[in-house]
């Protein structure tokens, strides 16, 4: 995948028996989704205009274009859209794109390489950093907050990992 794609969104299902789809936005405020211009799945070889119809039970009804049927709406479950990275906000220095962070390398506080960013996760009670390594037994899932994630280093590659007591 190139790496100017970013994942804003996923196609949940069909709605409807006229090829709505059932959409979940990624974005901050869900329906900006739309705003960004066509999006693509993640080959590149397919992009869809969205427009959005109403608000549905776990996320946004929606009109791809190109998507006509139920059948054709049902076919497209589980499909990931994006966007080119330059048609995003820049953000403020303390938030990130998750695909930012994405195989970065993580330190502990005492500069000890712990393994490398495998993920985020967010299960509604906030963002989760997913750390990787061989000198790890085991994943860990720690709170991306300021407090285990005190440094976020972009340009060096890097993040810092306060690790919480008893984890060390």
């Amino acid at each position: 995948m190139p790496s100017n794609l970013i994942c804003i969104g996923a196609i949940a299902g069909s709605f409807g028996v006229q090829g709505e789809v059932r959409l979940k936005s990624f974005c901050s405020d869900p329906t900006d989704i739309a705003a960004y211009g066509p999006l693509c799945t993640e080959d590149g070889k397919t992009s869809y205009k969205i427009t959005l119809t109403r608000p549905v039970a776990g996320g946004l009804g929606a009109r791809l274009s190109g998507v006509a049927t139920k059948e054709q709406a049902d076919d497209l479950r589980g499909v990931n859209l994006y966007v080119d990275k330059a048609k995003l906000p820049k953000l403020p220095d303390d938030e990130f794109y998750h695909a930012d962070l994405i195989g970065l390398a993580a330190f502990d506080t005492g500069g000890t390489e712990l393994g490398r960013v495998h993920a985020l996760h967010n299960h509604g009670a906030g963002d989760l950093i997913e750390i990787t390594g061989p000198a790890l037994k085991s994943a860990l899932l720690l709170p991306f907050t300021l407090a285990v994630v005190p440094t976020v280093d972009l340009v060096a590659g890097r993040v810092i990992i306060d690790l919480p007591e008893g984890l060390d």
